[in-house]
């Protein structure tokens, strides 16, 4: 498990040395413009990879059972976050979606605490009640009404990304554990239609839909985002224009720091770049699931596992989304994307597969 240790923490430096390198590359020009210092969102940004890095040294420096005491907790005040973001007032609104804090120098994100702490308390209901788990209203119907409730929160921001991932996550989970299928698979079927009703009732989820299928429809609108992208991607070939040489950064592509970096990567690194990354995310997902598989007990199998398919979902969306391969969705490349809150909470969850490997390979030492 040592040896798991070490590689995991290696290739997440990597992708923070990466996302520090690109984050700068990608903001700089149009932090000067528009805020007159081009170091902005980098500064912020290692801010945010500093408090992650403070939180973890905690949570690195107890057994897990210690951390079980605080997922309930957490998990409420999670809840208590996210309704208080959509009062105006006290969330920032942003886009039409109020999903913020704001404070004097970074905003906050309540529903990244929510994602973590929900794999959390779902891992640890699953390991309690394993005696109970085929039961409906014993084993499925508990961290199904949690997870209907955190959906529900979520949506109402609106961000149909988040709750999609943070559902199939949980899902995931659920049948991992053992849920009986007889108890999953109506409830998947059924979501389906309320998935089409949900994504019909904001008809900008339905011009997402529409340009993903035919982006060049309406090239100066819906579908210029994902144009530019593609742009992006087509111009960096296979060794990409180089570092810093960027010609998508400058105004053309939105959130080139943010939710498109993946297409930046890929102008300024060429295919070997993005191609590096993908490979980079798979390592990490295989290093997860070693890790997970030979964790000491059930709770710990769950939570690794449930962290590992989070990050690893999310990087495949991500990715999706700026190869036009998904309809858009506004969801961060884990480790490397511009993105505050989201970046301390995954560091956070490499401290928790950390810890986890560490006690599991004490706990094989003392046996």
């Amino acid at each position: 498990m040592r040896k798991l240790r070490i590689q995991l923490f290696a290739v997440t430096v990597v992708l923070i040395a990466i996302g520090i390198i690109m984050v700068y590359s990608a903001s700089a020009i149009y932090a000067y413009e528009y805020l007159k210092d081009s170091a902005y969102f980098l500064k912020r940004h290692l801010i945010y990879l500093l408090l992650g890095i403070i939180t973890s040294l905690w949570i690195m420096s107890v057994d897990y059972d210690v951390i079980k005491k605080y997922i309930k907790p957490v998990l409420i005040m999670s809840f208590i976050l996210l309704i208080l973001v959509l009062i105006p007032g006290i969330g920032r609104e942003i886009a039409g979606a109020r999903r913020w804090f704001r404070f004097s120098i970074f905003s906050f994100q309540p529903s990244q605490v929510l994602k973590l702490a929900l794999i959390l308390y779902i891992a640890d209901v699953l390991s309690r009640k394993q005696s109970e788990i085929r039961s409906f209203f014993h084993g499925f119907l508990p961290p199904m009404i949690i997870l209907g409730l955190s959906v529900a929160l979520i949506l109402l921001q609106p961000d149909l990304g988040t709750a999609v991932a943070i559902a199939a996550v949980v899902y995931m989970m659920l049948f991992i554990a053992g849920i009986r299928l007889f108890h999953l698979v109506p409830l998947l079927v059924s979501s389906l239609p309320i998935l089409g009703v949900i994504i019909l009732a904001k008809p900008y989820r339905m011009k997402r839909i529409l340009a993903f299928l035919n982006p060049w429809e309406d090239p100066q609108g819906i579908g210029f985002q994902i144009i530019q992208s593609y742009i992006a991607l087509g111009s960096g070939g296979f060794f990409g224009v180089g570092l810093g040489q960027s010609r998508q950064k400058l105004f053309y592509l939105p959130g080139a720091h943010t939710d498109f970096i993946f297409s930046i990567i890929g102008e300024e690194l060429g295919l070997i770049g993005t191609a590096s990354i993908a490979i980079l995310f798979m390592i990490f997902i295989w290093l997860g699931v070693r890790i997970a598989v030979r964790s000491r007990d059930l709770f710990g199998h769950l939570a690794a596992l449930g962290i590992v398919l989070m990050i690893g979902l999310e990087a495949m969306i991500n990715i999706g989304v700026a190869t036009g391969s998904i309809p858009t969705k506004g969801l961060p490349l884990p480790f490397i994307s511009y993105g505050g809150s989201s970046l301390i909470f995954d560091i956070m969850g490499v401290a928790l597969l950390l810890n986890i490997a560490k006690h599991s390979e004490r706990s094989r030492l003392k046996t």
